[in-house]
């Protein structure tokens, strides 16, 4: 039997050597050689690429072409014209992050395909291999037969080598606010996740996923396609092709039909394959950020990272509303110096005003949203000079909401007057939203048409010295290197869900999304709900998780603006507050020290310019108990541990406002168990003898 068994194995394995020989062949590895990825063309002049990691396929043999409007498509009877490798070494400093020092290092191959006959046309393929994964993009040269483009389709593949374990959410060209699915690749059902009732404007076209997508083979490899770089292009969804495990890009396009529109030369959006042995790998890497170029500001000495409230929370809980029409207006005059009073008070340096100006009356559910919103008018009960005056009197910057309804053209007309008013205040900081349809109609919030527009603001924003928080964003793919005032966007199903939605987020959501979304960029997931059941306000919503677990996500989810969500008066006098005064935003080194996607990760993260060590451990709906080396504190230095942690009885529905701290000297030998509660979570700061 066994004879009979390798036979045929041996026979394919000759084949195989002697179809691939026949082809023209260029390979380029990893740095540390652990990543291969082979380029050929078959005998037809298809380009093909396949990747192995540590000897084992992970992309099986995935082709790539281009469907024009009104052109022959791209990508059969092509021939190399030429080829070349490079290597690369630098490490940069980042103006924030998670880290303040980055070493970009890869291997790259350039291969320049020309067709053989009739047009001639070219395009280079570039594949940079790094040691957690391979980002490539195609670059179309200016050339005589192909000037002014009308992509239709770009037709890149990935061919799965197995029926892997994959965390997605429905490939959704206006929304990327669905809770994330666990299911194996053959099981994928994006169309189910239409018609979602609180979902203002979602459009799922095919059965599809959004990037980032993550998943895990069978033999433990951890898989994540992204992608880097997004210029005056399109997203990218991935179509799903069960029965061959073959994702291939789908853009995001118009209804018009147009994917991307633009003019050689142009180059897309880089392609990118994170790969790891752990889960943590993926979190860890900052590839991402390497295929986005050198940021291109001048100054940036006005770009800080900080901490914020925001009269906010108690829109969502019904506390207050946005407009005035309904007697509970939020952003009152009154109101932002109560809240001023408690930030400068806390050493929270920001303040957030929704519903500040006036249009909210009639902004939602209607049509025709165009002019809705003018950016400059404050509402009668709100005094915005004097509530700047007073803020900077208390040490407190006022952060700008530009709630857009997404009527883009109606922004776009008053992003001058609206900045301006910004510079005139000394406004560092805005929030824009897009909430609704897009307008004009038949544009979509992931398409080229929002991809440029979002450029203008971030472009228009810096002239300005202002940094952009953005929600209802295009999903991020590093481009925060480059315009570094591009600080955080939403892009995921956030805390507010918790105050109104059908289903909240379950406590294994945010087990999920260090692994899925926050692979992308920084989020403004608004942490940091004490008040967890505020049944005063809504008897039938919660917040899953312990309050534990909420102060822990100040670690866990990265965002160099991060929001004290709460009401003031839920903090006040609260004793496991003092983790929020405490922690940091800027980070000199963050280490991944645990993880499993859905079921917990722990963090901690060293502050920039600071000797403090923050740590934060999350888990699902099960409880942990984890023995955790502080091998990553300094050496030489001992530090006061302030451990917030869940009670032996806290419980993520039954009991989620039990917690206790504990005070306790450790050094970098130290071992401490946490005890991770039912949807809990552990905080601890690090704070030097010393100091």
């Amino acid at each position: 039997m066994k004879k009979l068994y390798f036979i045929p194995l041996f026979l394919l394995q000759i084949f195989n050597y002697l179809a691939f020989s026949q082809n023209s062949e260029y390979k380029v590895n990893s740095p540390d050689e652990s990543i291969e990825v082979n380029f050929l063309l078959t005998k037809g002049g298809q380009p093909d690429y396949l990747v192995n990691f540590n000897g084992k396929r992970i992309i099986d043999t995935s082709s790539f072409s281009f469907d024009f409007k009104n052109v022959k498509s791209f990508g059969k009877n092509l021939m190399v014209a030429n080829s070349s490798n490079s290597s690369f070494d630098e490490t940069w400093e980042t103006v924030w992050g998670e880290q303040r020092f980055i070493r970009n290092n890869y291997n790259e191959l350039k291969v320049n395909l020309e067709e053989k006959e009739e047009l001639k046309r070219k395009c280079s393929i570039v594949f940079r291999v790094f040691n957690d994964g391979v980002g490539f993009r195609y670059e179309f040269p200016q050339q005589e037969n192909l000037k002014d483009v009308i992509i239709i389709d770009e037709n890149t593949q990935f061919n799965l080598t197995g029926d892997h374990t994959c965390w997605w959410t429905p490939g959704d060209w206006d929304i990327t606010e669905h809770l994330y699915n666990t299911t194996r690749i053959s099981e994928i059902d994006a169309l189910s996740k239409r018609g979602h009732p609180n979902l203002i404007s979602t459009y799922i076209p095919e059965n599809a996923v959004n990037t980032p997508v993550t998943m895990k083979t069978d033999d433990g490899i951890y898989i994540s396609f992204l992608e880097a770089n997004l210029t005056d292009y399109s997203s990218i969804t991935l179509k799903v092709d069960k029965e061959n495990l073959l994702f291939q890009t789908e853009l995001v396009g118009n209804d018009a039909e147009i994917k991307v529109k633009t003019k050689t030369p142009f180059a897309t959006p880089w392609r990118l394959i994170l790969i790891g042995d752990e889960a943590k790998d993926l979190v860890e890497s900052r590839t991402i950020l390497n295929l986005n170029e050198p940021y291109v500001l001048d100054d940036v000495s006005w770009i800080n990272p900080t901490k914020y409230m925001g009269i906010w929370w108690e829109m969502h809980i019904g506390k207050s509303t946005w407009d005035m029409a309904s007697g509970k207006h939020g952003a009152t005059t009154e109101n932002a110096k109560r809240y001023i009073d408690f930030a400068s008070a806390n050493r929270i340096k920001g303040l957030l005003v929704e519903g500040w100006n006036t249009g909210w009356e009639r902004w939602i559910g209607f049509e025709d949203r165009e002019g809705v919103f003018d950016f400059v008018t404050p509402y009668a009960d709100y005094d915005i000079k004097e509530v700047v005056r007073y803020a900077k009197e208390k040490g407190i910057n006022i952060i700008m909401h530009h709630e857009t309804s997404s009527a883009v053209k109606t922004y776009e007309q008053q992003m001058d007057t609206a900045f301006a008013l910004c510079k005139s205040l000394g406004i560092h900081a805005i929030k824009t939203g897009y909430v609704g349809p897009i307008i004009p109609k038949g544009e979509y919030h992931q398409g080229q048409y929002m991809v440029n527009h979002n450029r203008k603001v971030i472009e228009k924003a810096a002239q300005n010295q202002i940094m952009v928080d953005v929600h209802e964003p295009v999903t991020p793919t590093g481009l925060r290197r480059t315009y570094p005032n591009l600080m955080s966007a939403e892009g995921l199903r956030g805390q507010e869900f918790n105050a109104w939605s059908i289903d909240m987020n379950p406590p294994k959501h945010l087990t999920i999304v260090p692994f899925t979304r926050m692979l992308a960029g920084p989020i403004d997931y608004t942490p940091g709900i004490f008040d967890i059941k505020f049944d005063k306000y809504k008897d039938k919503n919660q917040v899953n998780t312990t309050l534990a677990h909420q102060l822990a996500l100040y670690v866990v989810i990265y965002s160099p603006l991060q929001m004290a969500a709460d009401l003031p008066e839920n903090y006040e006098g609260h004793p496991a507050f003092q983790f929020i005064r405490d922690v940091g935003v800027d980070w000199d080194t963050s280490i991944v020290i645990n993880g499993e996607i859905e079921e917990y990760i722990t963090i901690t993260r060293k502050e920039r310019n600071t000797d403090k060590w923050f740590l934060g451990s999350v888990t699902d709906e099960n409880e942990r108990s984890f023995n955790i080396s502080l091998d990553f504190l300094d050496e030489g230095k001992k530090y006061v541990a302030a451990i917030y942690s869940d009670k032996e009885d806290s419980h993520w529905d039954k009991n989620p406002t039990a917690y206790k701290i504990e005070i306790l000297t450790v050094d970098k030998t130290t071992y401490l168990n946490l005890q991770l509660a039912p949807g809990g979570g552990t905080a601890i700061s690090f704070i030097p003898v010393s100091e």
